[in-house]
């Protein structure tokens, strides 16, 4: 029995990217096999928290958390993957991590500081930008752009925010009744929103308040907060002996138990992989939990026929986005709902205090 415990330990995993997925990954294998996370940051963030840390930055105390405090037995290398091989990693330093076997979950790119002190310093320097302007433009009407819209509309009900779209509704990954209600949330709380219009802020010079936006409109702010998609973290991917793997967008091709197509040992999770579902961190920490199961098994000697498969969520699964501290819109299957009730369930803490105690972290104390 020692011996056998000893062997699945010995099994070298290597985890590229500590998000969402891939720190809960590396955190349920840890005392499983010789863990290597991979990040270029040495935190874990809570995604869907990042915008009510700008309005409050507090409470990124809770929701920034140093991959050391929940990865207590396993090797944490802050660096950046520059390619891949069949059996080891490279990193941007020049280091080979060797693998037995491997997970990519790269998601989208951030530009974010490298440390957890400098990420709290910018949401304090994020907020005192809201606090002194008077007016407010956010550029993007996706999740994103609309949940900080909701987070300043309600925190600070005084200011000028103006919200420009270049689709012709909000949050086109959901329902038009769903994107009808959150306009009509907005505009009840002052928001001025612009839709099939985008800001071109190449033109824009250092300091100027004035945007023009692509039908001549011109509109005066304080500041502005870019809420536009970012780039997948594939392209690093484009140059190694996996680029066949990648779809023409960029995301990873994965069989039903969430390896990378005909390879055996090579495993993708959360938004970097194919799977056509809406891309939600919620979904994201399931990849991580069936894939935490088939290495368990694999390593375990078990047989590749017992692993645990995927089903995508229908995208008519339950969508829930906040809007500001108490209220949210939320798509169910057979309804869609707005305000307090919805809010309920997600507003409040954002999950915050579940997601920390999903990696083994007390939901209401900081670990320093």
């Amino acid at each position: 029995m020692d011996t056998e415990l000893m062997n699945l330990k010995n099994r070298r995993v290597v985890v590229i990217g500590g998000g969402v997925a891939g720190s809960l990954l590396a955190k349920s294998l840890q005392f499983h096999a010789d863990v290597t996370l991979l990040d270029p940051k040495e935190y874990f963030e809570i995604p869907w928290a990042s915008l009510r840390a700008m309005v409050e930055p507090s409470f990124a105390e809770r929701s920034v958390i140093n991959h050391r405090d929940y990865l207590t037995n396993g090797r944490i290398i802050t660096s950046r993957a520059i390619n891949v091989t069949d059996k080891e990693v490279l990193t941007a330093e020049g280091r080979a991590l060797v693998y037995d076997y491997l997970v990519i979950a790269t998601g989208h790119l951030y530009s974010v500081p490298r440390t957890r002190t400098e990420r709290l310093s910018q949401y304090e320097t994020e907020n005192e930008k809201i606090r002194s302007a008077g007016s407010i433009l956010i550029i993007g009407g996706g999740p994103t752009g609309v949940e900080l819209t909701g987070e300043i509309a309600v925190d600070f009900p005084e200011k000028e925010v103006t919200l420009v779209h270049n689709g012709s509704r909000l949050m086109q990954f959901i329902g038009p009744k769903a994107s009808n209600k959150t306009l009509d949330w907005l505009r009840s709380k002052r928001v001025e929103v612009k839709l099939e219009q985008s800001v071109n802020l190449n033109s824009v010079s250092d300091g100027s308040r004035t945007y023009q936006t692509s039908a001549g409109e011109t509109i005066e702010a304080d500041c502005h907060f870019l809420c536009t998609g970012s780039p997948l973290g594939s392209a690093w991917l484009k140059e190694t002996f996996l680029k066949d793997k990648l779809d023409i967008h960029g995301r990873l091709m994965v069989d039903k138990n969430l390896r990378v197509k005909d390879h055996s040992n090579i495993f993708a999770i959360g938004d970097i992989t194919d799977i056509p579902e809406i891309k939600q961190g919620y979904l994201a920490q399931k990849h991580a939990e069936v894939v935490a199961t088939n290495l368990k098994l694999l390593m375990g000697g078990g047989k590749e026929s017992k692993m645990a498969t995927y089903e995508p969520q229908s995208m008519k699964a339950i969508v829930s986005v906040s809007l500001g501290r108490r209220e949210a819109v939320a798509q169910l299957p057979f309804t869609t709902t707005i305000g307090h009730i919805p809010g309920m369930i997600k507003s409040r803490d954002l999950f915050v205090g579940k997601t920390r105690k999903r990696i083994g972290l007390d939901p209401h104390i900081v670990h320093e």
